[in-house]
C-alpha cells in the first residue's frame, strides 16, 4: 500500500481552497483510494544519460519531469524509461553511432536500478515482477526502445536487447530506416519501403520469438498495417492518441484503432499537448509567446483564462474516445515526459493523481481505472511473452 494518502489529500484540499473551488470530499476520497491501490504505469518517459551519474541521478529531485521523488509524490508506480535514438544515416558509421547511443541509455538505466537507487527502484521484465516489487514498496523501472535503427542489419541483436531488459521496441522513429517507413512520410509524401522491409519482417519475428512487444507509435499507416498483419502477437502504441480529436500523423485514426484492437493490443494515450488538441495548444502558445515578448515578467494567470492550455480534461477526452471506439480493454496511459509531454494538471510525475481524479469524475469504475492505468498494458505483455514461449517450444 502506498503511504502518502493523507499528504496528497491535504495538498489537494489546499489547492481547491486556493482556486476557490468547493471540493467534493467524497469524490476526492474515492479517487485517492483508487489511486493508491491501483498500479499506476506510464509507458513513455525519455531519459538523458547526464542525469544518471553518481553525483546527479534520479534519486534526487532534479528538474526532470520524472525522477524518484516526483514518482513518490504522485504515486506513480511504474515508469518505462526509453532507449531513444534519433534517426541517422543508414550506413555502417550511422549504425555504429546509434548503437553506442542506445547502449549508453541501457547502461544508464541499469546504473539507476543496480547502484544509485537500488533500495528504492528495481527493473521489471514481467507483470509478476511489477506486482512483486510494488508489494515490497519499490518503484518499478521498465525499458522500451524507441527506434530499432541502432540494431543495424544484425537482427540477432534483438536477443541482446531482450537480455538487457527491453520489453517493447518501435521499428522506426522520425525518418524512414532499414526496417520501416515513418509517419513523417506523410509530411513530405515519401516512402522507402511502402510499409515495412523484408528486414522489418525479420525483426518482428525475432521480437515475437523473444517476447518484446512491437510498438507502432511512429511508423507510417501502411507500415503499421503490415506490422500488425505480420506479427504473431498483439502490438502496442506506446504513446499515441486519437486522430479524430487531433489531426496529427502521430495519432491513430479509427481504422488504425480497430487494427490494434483486432490484434489484441492497446493504445497508450499520450499527454502531449499538440497530440491532444493541436488548435488549442497552438493558440495558447501563440498568445503566451506574444505576451512574454511584450513583458517577460507578465502574469500568465489571465492568459490561461482567455487562451487555456491543453489540460488533463483534454487528455481524458482521448481515453473516452478510444474506450468508446474500441473498448475499455484497449486503452492505456503515457506521458512522454522529458520528451515533449506534459500538460496542465499533469506537468510531471508528481501530479499523476490528477489523471485518476478526472477518470473518477467521469464515472470510470475502479476496475476500469485499473485496466487503463496498467492492467491492459500488462495483459498484452503477458500475451506477448506467452506467444514467445509457444514459438520457442516449437523448436
Amino acid at each position: 500500500m502506498k503511504t502518502i494518502y493523507g499528504v496528497l489529500f491535504a495538498l489537494l484540499l489546499i489547492q481547491c481552497q486556493d482556486t476557490k473551488q468547493v471540493p467534493d470530499v467524497s469524490l476526492l476520497q474515492k479517487a485517492q483510494l483508487i489511486h493508491l491501490t491501483t498500479t499506476t504505469l506510464d509507458t513513455h518517459d525519455d531519459i538523458n544519460v547526464k542525469n544518471f551519474t553518481d553525483s546527479l541521478n534520479y534519486t534526487q529531485n532534479l528538474d526532470t519531469q520524472v525522477n524518484l521523488p516526483k514518482m513518490q509524490a504522485g504515486a506513480l508506480d511504474v515508469a518505462w524509461f526509453i532507449v531513444y535514438t534519433g534517426q541517422g544515416e543508414l550506413t555502417p558509421e550511422g549504425y555504429k553511432k546509434a548503437a553506442e547511443n542506445a547502449q549508453a541509455k541501457f547502461d544508464a538505466i541499469h546504473r539507476l536500478v543496480e547502484v544509485y537507487g537500488k533500495n528504492k527502484i528495481a527493473l521489471a521484465t514481467t507483470s509478476k515482477e511489477v506486482d512483486s516489487l510494488r508489494k515490497i514498496g519499490k518503484k518499478v523501472a521498465m525499458i522500451g526502445v524507441e527506434n530499432a535503427f541502432p540494431i543495424g542489419e544484425n537482427i540477432e541483436e534483438v536477443a541482446r536487447y531482450y537480455a538487457m531488459g527491453a520489453r517493447y521496441m518501435s521499428l522506426a522513429h522520425n525518418g524512414h530506416n532499414q526496417f520501416s517507413d515513418s509517419n513523417t512520410g506523410e509530411f513530405d509524401n515519401t516512402a522507402k519501403h511502402n510499409g515495412i522491409s523484408e528486414l522489418g519482417k525479420q525483426i518482428i519475428e525475432k521480437m515475437n520469438y523473444y517476447g518484446i512487444m512491437v510498438d507502432i507509435s511512429h511508423p507510417s499507416k501502411e507500415a503499421i498495417r503490415q506490422t500488425i498483419a505480420h506479427s504473431k502477437a498483439p502490438v502496442i502504441a506506446s504513446h499515441s492518441s486519437a486522430r479524430a480529436l487531433s489531426d496529427h500523423p502521430r495519432n491513430l485514426d479509427d481504422a488504425q484503432l480497430q487494427w490494434v484492437k483486432d490484434s489484441g493490443g492497446v493504445v497508450q494515450t499520450v499527454a502531449l499537448a499538440a497530440f491532444l488538441n493541436k488548435e488549442k495548444a497552438a493558440a495558447h502558445k501563440k498568445a503566451k509567446d506574444s505576451l512574454l515578448k511584450a513583458d517577460p515578467n507578465a502574469d500568465l494567470a489571465a492568459l490561461k483564462a482567455t487562451y487555456p492550455p491543453v489540460n488533463v480534461s483534454d487528455f481524458v477526452d482521448h481515453i473516452d474516445y478510444i474506450k468508446n471506439k474500441i473498448g475499455i480493454d484497449h486503452v492505456g496511459i503515457s506521458s512522454d515526459f522529458d520528451g515533449g509531454g506534459g500538460i496542465e494538471g499533469w506537468k510531471d510525475a508528481s501530479e499523476t493523481f490528477n489523471v485518476t481524479l478526472e477518470l473518477v469524475k467521469r464515472g470510470y469504475s475502479e476496475e476500469e481505472i485499473a485496466k487503463v492505468w496498467s492492467g491492459n498494458l500488462l495483459r498484452v505483455l503477458d500475451r506477448v511473452q506467452a506467444v514467445a514461449q509457444e514459438l520457442q517450444n516449437i523448436e
